[in-house]
């Protein structure tokens, strides 16, 4: 009997040992490789050290399973200030990725909606940039994730480490403990390590063991792919594409504005003098102005026509989910806010009708072989659903 009992504890204390040694090594590699200090990204010492930091203010709010509450409530801005704060932002990034004013007006309004913005073009033409601007010219915490066919779930969402001095588990906290986290190639990683970002990016919090740990606002996960390299990726599952709020392609420059790159870039890396023109506070206060924009009952119901009309059309095996009316609203009303107005008309839905639905579209196999992209038939959608009388406040 004595014997049995040894041999548990050393079987016990082997699989601590294990863990220590496990969590020791991951937090080496992830540090090694985000140290690089052209990256404007935080490395894993400061992002525990704010983890801690939140954590420790809110102590005496949180209860035995709750591990981290979040950011305070912000004050919103007075509606006309969020137009120059947004074009400050947009000027900003324009400085690197030159002629693509409405692309990067698109991806601060994915921003100012507490959406989620995935990127979809053929290599070279600035996806990791355009999302590296963005995230710099915003003075909130960054980090980046090179997604990997090797990369596992634990290295997204943090890990638990046994701590030999308290002879107890601490937790981690991985790179979606950001404001913004930027996801290149997401596509290469497995269904499971994509699967880890679900909780993430539909619910803002994150769940290890048993723990819930919120995330603070502003929470932006910015991820690209490549549409034309499909060995050795993972297609994003409906689930997953259907948590992005808008779906984006950069496109080639124009002739001009490739020249100019040329005499730009060739020298000097735009992004290494690119600063901040924002940060995490205004960015929260911005948010909370755009959620108190007014909508009226005949724009909500114009929404939802042009979200059933892609349930209920022959061509699409999948339509457009409830999820999809929220954020085809919440970007209508950021679009009204930078464009200083504080109510919604029909022409914000219509714009963003394509950018907001069409990622989420399954066409069916008669659209395919037809060449009907989902694009062409939400664009279709929108010019048959009849519109609404343009209404204001009231």
């Amino acid at each position: 009997m004595n014997g049995v009992a040894g041999g548990a504890r050393l079987i016990g204390g082997s699989r601590q040992l294990w863990w220590w040694l496990r969590g020791t090594l991951r937090s080496q590699v992830a540090t090694n490789d985000r140290t690089d200090s052209t990256q404007v990204t935080h490395t894993a010492q400061a992002a525990d050290a704010e983890y801690n930091a939140g954590r420790d203010s809110d102590a005496g709010r949180q209860s035995s399973a709750n591990g981290h509450l979040g950011s305070p409530p912000a004050e919103p801005v007075p509606i006309d200030e969020i137009a120059p704060a947004a074009l400050r932002i947009v000027e900003n990034i324009e400085r690197v990725i030159a002629g693509k004013y409405e692309v990067i007006r698109l991806g601060v309004t994915v921003l100012l909606a507490e959406g989620h913005l995935l990127i979809e073009d053929v290599p070279g033409v600035g996806k990791t940039t355009f999302a590296k601007a963005l995230a710099r010219s915003i003075d909130c915490s960054v980090r980046r994730l090179q997604f990997t066919p090797d990369l596992l779930p634990s290295d997204v969402t943090g890990v638990s480490i046994y701590n030999a001095e308290s002879t107890d588990f601490e937790f981690k906290p991985g790179p979606v403990f950001a404001n913004i986290v930027l996801g290149d190639e997401i596509n290469r990683a497995s269904p499971k390590t994509q699967a880890a970002l679900l909780e993430c990016m539909a619910e803002r919090q994150v769940t290890v063991d048993g723990t819930r740990y919120e995330l603070q606002s502003p929470f932006l996960v910015l991820a690209t792919q490549n549409p034309v390299e499909m060995e050795g990726t993972y297609a994003l599952p409906e689930a997953q594409r259907d948590r992005f709020t808008a779906k984006i392609s950069l496109g080639y420059p124009d002739r001009m504005a490739e020249v100019a790159m040329l005499s730009d870039q060739t020298t000097t890396d735009p992004l290494a003098s690119l600063q901040p023109v924002s940060d995490a506070v205004q960015i929260r206060s911005l948010i909370e102005a755009v959620r108190r924009v007014h909508v009226v009952d005949s724009v909500k119901h114009y929404v939802v026509a042009l979200v059933e009309a892609t349930r209920n059309h022959p061509e699409l095996r999948l339509g457009a989910s409830p999820r999809a009316s929220l954020h085809l609203l919440r970007t209508a009303k950021a679009v009204a806010a930078m464009a200083g107005r504080d109510y919604v008309v029909p022409d914000d839905v219509q714009q963003l009708a394509v950018p907001v639905l069409a990622h989420r579209l399954i066409p069916a196999a008669a659209a395919t072989v037809a060449g009907r992209s989902p694009e062409d038939l939400t664009a279709e959608v929108v010019a048959k659903v009849p519109i609404p009388a343009a209404s204001q406040r009231g």
